[in-house]
Order: C-alpha cells, then sequence, then structure tokens
C-alpha cells in the first residue's frame, strides 16, 4: 500500500488529521489496532475549548456537536465552602468551551471518513515505523492475520504513549520530562442529572473534587484519591457521601444522587517527548505529551497537533517550502508547555498533597482568595481554560 501521510491511531487526533488532509485534497490511510465499537465507546476527555469546537466546524464535523453539545460560558470554585463563578465571555472576549464527550466526537469523525475519506482500516495493529529518518517513511503493519507494509511520505503517530511511533525515534535524540502525582482521580458516570449546570471545581480539606456531566441527564463525577486505589473498594453510598462532604457549601445547594453505572480510577502525570519529530515521523496527542486531567488540555493539545501538521503539509505543498513543517515540533512545543504549566497550576492548586501543612493548607485558599478577587488572576485562569492559540 502507498500514501502520503500514514496514520497510526483512530482516536480525535487522527481522525480530525485524516478529514482535514482530505479536505484539503490529500491522501491518508488511517491504522487503527483496535475494532470500531471499540474506538466508538472508549471514554475520555469531554471539555472542547473554544478553539477545538471551532476547528470541527471548519472540518464539517460540528453538526452534532453544535445540537448536541452543552456550550459552557463559565466554571464554579468551591473551596471554603465558598462558590465563586468565573465568566469566560467576559473575561476573554466572548470565548468558551463545549461539553461533547471524545466517544462522540470519533463517531462523527469515522461516520465522514467512511463516508467519502481515505480508508480507515480497523484491527490494523502497526508494528513498527521504519526508515523514519528519510524521505520514504514505512508502517509496518498486520492486518487480518497478515503482515502488510504502508509506504509514505509521512507518517503520523497519534497511537498514544505506548504506541510504536514514538519508539522510532532514536533514544540519543530524545529528552523526556514528567512528573508523577501521588494521587488519582475516581471517576463515575451516573444516570442522574447534572446538580449544577456548569462544571464545578472544588477543593476540600479532604481532596479535590469535579462535577462534570456528559448530557442533560447524564452526570460524570471525580473525587481525588490516593495513587493506587482499587475502585471497587468504594461502594456507591461512600462515593456520593464523599462527594457530599466535598462539595459542601454554606447556602442550600444539594447534590443529586442516582444509580451509578460505571467507576474507575485515572492516574495523574504529566509527560513531554521532545522532540515531536524525526524526519518525516510526526508525533501527535498523547504519543508525545499527557497531562493531568484536571486542566481539561489532553484532547485539546491533540487537535492543536494535528491542526499545526495539517497547516505545515499544505504549506508544503502550496509552495514548495519545508520551513512549517521543519518548525512543527517547536511551533506545537510551545501551546504545549504552557497547557502542562496549566494543568499543573490546576492540580496543585486544588488537590491536597499527602501529608501537606497547614501552611500549604493556607496557600492554596489564598492562591483561590486571588482569582476570586482580582480579574487580572481570574482572566488568566479564564484564558488558559477555553484555550491557546493555535501555532
Amino acid at each position: 500500500m502507498r500514501t502520503t501521510v500514514g496514520i497510526i491511531g483512530a482516536g480525535p487526533a487522527g481522525l480530525l488529521l485524516a478529514r482535514l488532509l482530505h479536505n484539503a485534497g490529500i491522501d491518508s490511510v488511517v491504522l487503527e489496532s483496535r475494532d470500531r465499537a471499540y474506538v466508538e465507546r472508549r471514554q475520555r476527555a469531554g471539555i472542547l475549548e473554544q478553539g477545538t469546537a471551532d476547528v470541527l466546524r471548519a472540518a464539517g464535523a460540528g453538526q452534532r456537536m453544535d445540537r448536541e453539545g452543552l456550550r459552557h460560558d463559565g466554571i464554579e470554585l468551591r473551596f471554603d465552602r465558598r462558590r465563586h463563578r468565573v465568566d469566560f465571555p467576559a473575561l476573554t472576549g466572548g470565548r468558551s468551551v463545549m461539553v461533547y464527550a471524545q466517544t462522540e466526537v470519533c463517531k462523527d469523525l469515522i461516520a465522514l471518513q467512511l463516508a467519502g475519506g481515505g480508508p480507515l482500516m480497523f484491527e490494523a495493529e502497526a508494528l513498527a515505523v521504519e526508515d523514519a529518518g528519510t524521505d520514504a517513511p514505512r508502517v509496518r503493519f498486520r492486518h487480518e492475520g497478515r503482515e502488510d507494509v504502508l509506504e509514505c511520505e509521512y507518517v503520523v503517530g497519534c497511537d498514544g504513549f505506548w504506541g510504536v511511533a514514538r519508539k522510532a525515534i532514536p533514544a540519543g535524540l530524545t529528552q523526556v520530562f514528567e512528573r508523577t502525582y501521588p494521587f488519582g482521580w475516581l471517576g463515575i458516570l451516573a444516570d442522574v442529572p447534572p446538580s449544577h449546570d456548569e462544571l464545578v471545581y472544588a477543593r476540600h480539606d479532604r481532596g479535590f473534587a469535579l462535577l462534570s456531566m456528559r448530557s442533560p441527564s447524564v452526570s460524570r463525577l471525580y473525587l481525588q484519591v490516593p495513587d493506587g486505589t482499587d475502585a471497587e473498594a468504594w461502594s456507591d453510598e461512600a462515593i456520593w457521601d464523599e462527594l457530599e462532604r466535598r462539595f459542601e457549601t454554606a447556602d442550600d445547594w444539594r447534590l443529586e444522587r442516582g444509580p451509578i453505572t460505571q467507576k474507575s480510577v485515572t492516574p495523574m502525570r504529566s509527560y513531554v517527548h521532545e522532540p515531536m519529530r524525526h524526519g518525516r515521523l510526526f508525533l501527535a496527542g498523547d504519543a508525545a505529551h499527557i497531562v493531568p486531567p484536571t486542566g481539561a488540555k489532553g484532547l485539546n493539545l491533540a487537535v492543536g497537533d494535528v491542526v499545526t501538521f495539517a497547516r505545515a503539509l499544505v504549506h508544503r505543498m502550496e509552495t514548495g517550502s519545508p520551513e512549517l513543517l521543519d518548525a512543527y515540533s517547536e511551533t506545537c512545543l510551545r501551546r504545549i508547555w504552557q497547557a502542562e504549566r496549566f494543568s499543573y497550576d490546576m492540580t496543585t492548586l486544588l488537590h491536597r498533597a499527602p501529608g501537606a501543612t497547614g501552611f500549604e493548607d493556607r496557600l492554596q485558599l489564598a492562591r483561590l482568595d486571588r482569582i476570586a478577587s482580582s480579574r487580572a488572576a481570574e482572566t488568566d485562569l479564564a484564558e488558559g481554560y477555553t484555550g491557546f492559540p493555535f501555532g
């Protein structure tokens, strides 16, 4: 097989890149190791930055998002039994975010790709990227029990942290920056309408809590728990009781309970791999970077990567200049490090570290009080949450 761009991974990054290339008249092939059903039910992020939503609309993948997604113009911070709303449009010149699950983004992009895009091959396991440093990289893969080779002009690895793409970059050329946090998130899906119409981020002496949603009838909630916690060790009643404690306010706000349909624990880490390019191999999304979920940046960073690559490749095709492709890693990393900073700030602002002292507790409360009382501090949070510019 031969194509211009070989894309490894049919998550939102790989699927969106295929759509962007198709719209620009550039052919691609997407290889995905899992089956379609798995990709379409894989629970991940659910907050789309303003820029991500705009890109999906421009790519022709925004109709259902605009119909069924939930536009949010702010978030609520809770601390010391107080409530403070951060008004995004008022602080950012009109920007907002969209609550629309990654599973739904993937469904929309898969439907578009199968209806009129290039080949999208499910259960096609990428085994290795070969000759990445040359002008003719190849992806060796297994499909329907047979090994085959996809010959490309460019390869984009959207295959996550455990994928093969990053391994094709020589170790001597790379630097890795990472931090592992001593806590995780116990997350639940519950068949109950959200108890608030916007996301609630709560800092409590017992630990962080987040109230989110998947739809007007399905709530998504999280509790900070020690690293290594077994989700099944928490009963449904214990989860709801702990959520009530951490969301407590001085007014008459109430947390609505309902049947829990799913529970899992997500570890927390920060990770950046530099560079994000070697020859004609380009990394995107979790293959190159991971952020703790506190800042809702993971999916949005992946979108920024593939938008940057697509723009650079179109520029190369139209002008013959490789300038933007050569700058891909540097361009992406500027945005990535700002998102890493924002996610780290949000994580350390809201989570109580094991063994935290009273001094550290007071500092957290002082930082939150600063956001609640200073338009400059509040604007910095709103700008980071709604998204840093692409490119």
